[in-house]
């Protein structure tokens, strides 16, 4: 079944933009994490074509810095 090519524009350009608030976010807190996870939010709509595995890889992606920050608290 194919998508709406203008829901998956929309799609990777807000999980870009989440991105780039990650890598500003990390850039001025020097959390590493963010930074990384804020990099990957921009390039992962470049190199994932199914839009369920995009879905899943960028919520996994916004949610491991609260998780990280929350285990090694």
């Amino acid at each position: 079944m194919p998508h709406d090519p203008s829901l998956v524009q929309l799609l990777t350009l807000s999980i870009g933009s989440i991105g780039l608030g990650y890598l500003v976010y990390g850039r001025r807190q020097a959390n590493a994490v963010a930074l990384g996870c804020g990099v990957l939010l921009m390039v992962a709509p470049y190199g994932i074509h199914s839009l369920a595995a995009l879905l899943v890889v960028s919520l996994g992606l916004m949610l491991l810095p609260f998780l990280l920050h929350r285990s090694l608290r």
